[in-house]
């Protein structure tokens, strides 16, 4: 077992829990609802397994769905964020990808940012159309998407920059 296997298992731990305890009473307005435990998925390290990190991210939408009460939509979503996800990396990063070199949580760069507000949105936008399933309701679902999209994000980099390993 390494050092990246536990800091996963606690990035994993943290951020469910943060979400359930405090991110969770969030709802301004009823249209911004701010998910950043997608960020343990953004977070995956890139040369993990990949099956793997589809399991993970099942188990992580499930669990958001128990307690959400929420009956599957977090789980369909993460699920498809983590399946999609490789597809980001080469639209965001190009070659860098395919030798992986990328590091999310390092400095912003516009190709990390572009990664972060893709996945960000893919996964908003999934969560809200299963979520109200309606399409008379097709207005409110990209408000909510955009809205919750700009919170999410702020609070995915902000968490990224306090948590961002020391450099020795």
């Amino acid at each position: 077992m390494n050092s990246t296997f536990f800091i996963n298992i606690f990035r994993f731990i943290l951020l469910l829990a943060l979400q359930v305890v405090v991110f969770n009473q969030f709802d301004f307005l009823k249209f911004i609802n701010p998910y950043p435990y997608i960020l343990f998925i953004l977070l995956y390290p890139v040369n993990a397994n990949k099956y793997g990190l589809l399991l993970v991210s099942f188990f992580l939408g499930l669990l958001m769905d128990m307690f959400s009460d929420s009956g599957g939509v977090h789980a369909a979503a993460c699920v498809t964020l983590a399946y999609l996800r490789p597809t980001f990396f080469k639209f965001s990063f190009g070659l860098s990808y395919e030798y992986q070199t990328v590091k999310i949580n390092e400095r912003l760069t516009p190709e990390r940012f572009s990664f972060l507000l893709v996945s960000v949105v893919t996964h908003h936008l999934i969560l809200f159309l299963l979520e109200i399933f309606r399409f008379t309701f097709f207005w409110d679902i990209l408000l909510r998407t955009f809205l919750s999209s700009i919170f999410t994000l702020i609070l995915c980099i902000c968490l990224i920059y306090l948590f961002k390993p020391v450099k020795k």
